[in-house]
């Protein structure tokens, strides 16, 4: 049994526009907050190192540097994701040509 679909009047395809309202602002805080972490890592390691265990203060450093990498990661792409937006280009967002 064969059925025949009929098909409707084509539709407008609706054209979506992609905004990123990201400022530096957005993410200066979690830029200075890991630049600490850095600084207090390596703080701790320049006191190991003189406490004459230069191997406990590289891995310590290493250690606080790629435990804190991907909450840093997380931190940006999330605050990305939740600055882009689709917004609908229709009629009124378009420019008006004049006569």
């Amino acid at each position: 049994m064969v059925s025949s679909v009929q098909a409707g009047p084509a539709l407008p395809l609706q054209r979506y526009q992609l905004r990123c309202t990201l400022t530096f602002g957005d993410i200066y805080a979690q830029i200075l907050i890991w630049m600490a972490v850095i600084f207090v890592s390596l703080a701790a390691g320049l006191a190991l190192m003189g406490a004459s265990r230069p191997l406990f203060a590289l891995v310590g450093v290493g250690l606080i540097l790629v435990l804190s990498l991907p909450f840093l990661l997380f931190a940006f792409t999330t605050t990305l994701l939740n600055h882009i937006a689709l917004e609908p280009q229709g009629a009124a967002a378009s420019p008006q040509r004049s006569a």
